[in-house]
């Protein structure tokens, strides 16, 4: 069985290698310009040379975004960016502008090309195209259904196909918006997106009075442009079978929590897959444990067919069903060294997040200690450093998270 690569989101270089060490066997990141992300904290011409070493000396990849719609004044930037990232040896840049994978060809012709989900990629005719100007790999839009996604891999077989697999999304066509730009003055087809279709929206009356109308949407609220969350972590097997040859889960400005979190639910449900087959699939676990960050309202989207119900009317996002309570330092014998994120006391009862087999052990804090030596049954402030008394195993980079039920 031919394995699928999961391919995670990478805001800085913090995140890059948690990406890496929960399992993603690729991230895609943005440097400081022409990417649609500007709010993350995205990287240096430096760190992106240091990222591509970085991953390729753990047999990872990387792919790097390039992917705005481009005006006159961003060719000659851009012409001197791709020559770069061709030179420090990534393994793809996303493209969605055909002026510049026109220019990547031309000045760069041994630097892959992954097409980005802004060309709405949505049929094999469109597909074939680009396979024909010497792309390596396709990124299909998220309106598309198992269907329609096995007949481009038998139309076009001789491309690679990345879908997303997670995450949010947009309200329009993959990203093609001008919400943010009317309302905010800050163009999202240039990465400066303020979400707008996030907000809480109300009707004002054009009578003389200008008073406010109250909005209702089924009496389920007034979030009318706020789509609900991907989750298509159920469909691994169906996915692989349509030709799918990599998982992309969204989230450049996720924190690293979350991106540890989903990065290890998919991670050891592909690994599941690779095992059993579709009998991966039980008892709901990897809902459950995806359920456990912050997130909207799932939806398999279109992937099943037309979906009617993909807006989140209820509210922006929900907490999860757990908080992120500290990120292990260091793991010593009987203890660990952890630096705390959110409150917590001896007493509760911590639940790990780790690649390793100590995921969803329990450890009830008994014992802990300031850097000074300080005995403390409460800890409280932000970012300190703690010696928490276990037997557990924990390993810089593990984290510890507790059920909000129990806050």
């Amino acid at each position: 069985m031919k394995k699928i690569e999961l391919l995670a989101p990478a805001g800085d270089f913090n995140k890059l290698k948690t990406a890496f060490y929960y399992g993603a066997d690729a991230v895609y990141v943005g440097g400081k310009e022409l990417g649609l992300r500007a709010s993350a904290g995205n990287f240096t011409d430096e760190e992106l040379k240091s990222a591509a070493l970085y991953a390729h000396e753990r047999g990872k990849k990387i792919y790097v975004t390039v992917n705005i719609l481009a005006r006159n004044y961003d060719i000659d930037k851009a012409e001197k960016y791709l020559r770069f990232l061709d030179g420090i040896h990534i393994d793809g840049a996303i493209i969605s502008d055909a002026g510049l994978i026109s220019l990547a060809r031309e000045v760069a012709p041994d630097l892959p090309i992954n097409v980005s989900t802004q060309a709405s990629l949505l049929n094999y005719r469109a597909v074939r195209f680009w396979k024909d100007q010497g792309v390596k790999r396709v990124i299909l839009a998220r309106e598309l259904s198992l269907k329609e996604i096995a007949e481009i891999h038998e139309k076009v077989p001789d491309i690679e196909i990345e879908t997303f697999i997670h995450g949010a999304m947009c309200i329009s066509y993959s990203g093609r918006c001008l919400l943010s730009d009317y309302r905010a003055g800050r163009p999202s087809n240039r990465g400066e997106c303020v979400q707008a279709c996030r907000w809480n929206y109300e009707i004002r009356e054009k009578g003389s009075s200008g008073a406010f109308m109250e909005m209702e949407e089924d009496e389920r609220g007034t979030y009318i442009l706020n789509s609900k969350d991907l989750n298509l972590s159920e469909y691994i097997s169906e996915l692989g079978e349509a030709g799918v040859c990599s998982f992309k889960i969204e989230g450049r400005m996720k924190s690293e929590y979350y991106l540890a979190t989903v990065i290890n639910a998919y991670r050891r449900a592909l690994d599941a897959y690779y095992k059993v087959g579709k009998d991966y699939v039980k008892d709901g676990f990897y809902r459950l444990e995806l359920d456990k960050t912050a997130h909207r309202e799932f939806t398999t989207a279109y992937l099943l067919g037309e979906n009617d119900r993909t807006e989140n009317f209820t509210d922006s996002q929900s907490r999860g069903t757990h908080k992120f309570i500290a990120t292990v330092i260091d793991g010593g014998d009987g203890y660990a060294i952890v630096e705390m994120r959110n409150r917590f006391k001896v007493g509760d009862k911590l639940e790990v997040l780790s690649p390793s087999e100590t995921f969803n052990h329990i450890i009830t804090v008994e014992k802990m200690e300031t850097e000074s030596g300080e005995e403390i049954t409460d800890a409280k402030i932000v970012q300190q450093k703690i010696k928490l008394y276990t037997d557990e195993k924990l390993k810089s980079g593990d984290m510890l998270r507790l059920s909000v039920q129990s806050c």
